[in-house]
């Protein structure tokens, strides 16, 4: 038995040690960002700025593909199925990785367990969007308007958008219809042409359109005004509680080896502190608001909680 045990032992130590997993090189070919929502989404003007970057700093190509859809969980079961070598990326937003778990009856995926999260990138709110050729023309006007017309129209993109239409109904005492739609764009799109009379936007996609004068902002879903929007009140003004801060953030598939999640961390990170950068995601309605990779998960974690609390108190039902 000795010698065996001792034969076993030269035959191991004379085997080449196994490669560890190469991240100096890392990479070494194209990567992906999958946007679980519509291109012009806001997760989608922001995965575009953060992929310019890592593809100058990587010298590869960074291709960014929108998988729209059940509320981003088609693309971000996409992400969670890929290899875990750092390839492939989601980014998510609190939708994908947080009140899913409560507004979908099967979610193909677990937001904590099938992820490696990277790095959140930005937080923003929503705006109360509504036509322009609306009589009410503020926050009180639309208040008294909506509760003298029942069975108002608001469509919905996205979680967050759910979820403030649903505060929309019981912070305010409205009688509301929801209309589910592939994304918030698509909501913005019919509100402009008057199939349906109201959607809550991101500010990336609806500050242009308040701008350009297709869309009237009516109130922001932040707990108190925003500085990307200081003329237009928070909805908690009027309906105390009221509350809807969203998030984007870049996420991995689980199992993907910590070193590679790092040099992706680093680099956005490095991005993210850049003045420049500050200005061009302001630019498109986000702030820059960047968490590590161990400080991300573990705010995950609590916004699932919270996130399925909002959706519970809301009367939300799961589809």
């Amino acid at each position: 038995m000795k010698l065996r045990l001792g034969l076993l032992v030269v035959l191991l130590a004379a085997l080449p040690a196994l490669p560890a997993f190469a991240t100096d090189d890392f990479p070494q070919r194209p990567l992906r960002i999958i946007v679980p929502f519509p291109a012009g989404a806001g997760p989608d003007n922001v995965a575009r700025l953060v992929g310019q970057h890592l593809q100058d700093a990587f010298g590869q190509t960074v291709l960014i593909e929108n998988r729209a859809g059940a509320l981003g969980s088609i693309g971000a079961q996409e992400v969670a199925r890929s290899a875990p070598d750092g390839y492939t990326l989601l980014m998510g937003t609190n939708t994908t990785h947080a009140s899913n778990v409560a507004t979908l009856k099967s979610l193909p995926y677990d937001p904590v367990k099938d992820f490696a999260p990277v790095i959140r990138t930005t937080t923003t709110a929503m705006v109360l969007l509504v036509n322009p050729k609306l009589a009410a023309k503020d926050l009180p006007q639309f208040l008294a308007y909506a509760k003298a017309t029942p069975n108002l129209t608001a469509g919905y993109g996205s979680g967050a958008s759910q979820i403030s239409i649903a505060q929309l109904q019981s912070r305010g005492g409205l009688s509301l219809i929801a209309a589910s739609y592939r994304g918030v764009p698509q909501a913005m799109t019919d509100v402009m042409a008057g199939v349906i009379d109201l959607t809550f936007g991101d500010f990336s996609v609806a500050i242009p359109q308040m701008q350009g004068g297709t869309l009237r902002g009516i109130a922001v879903t932040s707990a108190t005004r925003n500085e990307l929007t200081p003329g237009l009140p928070a909805l908690s003004e009027a309906m105390p509680g009221f509350e809807a801060t969203i998030w984007y953030g870049l996420f991995a598939p689980a199992g993907t080896p910590e070193a590679v999640v790092n040099k992706i961390y680093a680099e956005c990170a490095k991005y993210l502190a850049m003045p420049e950068t500050r200005k061009k995601l302001a630019d498109v309605g986000v702030m820059v608001a960047p968490l590590t990779p161990a400080e991300f998960g573990a705010f995950v974690r609590s916004e699932v909680v919270r996130w399925s609390a909002e959706v519970k108190a809301a009367g939300i039902q799961p589809q």
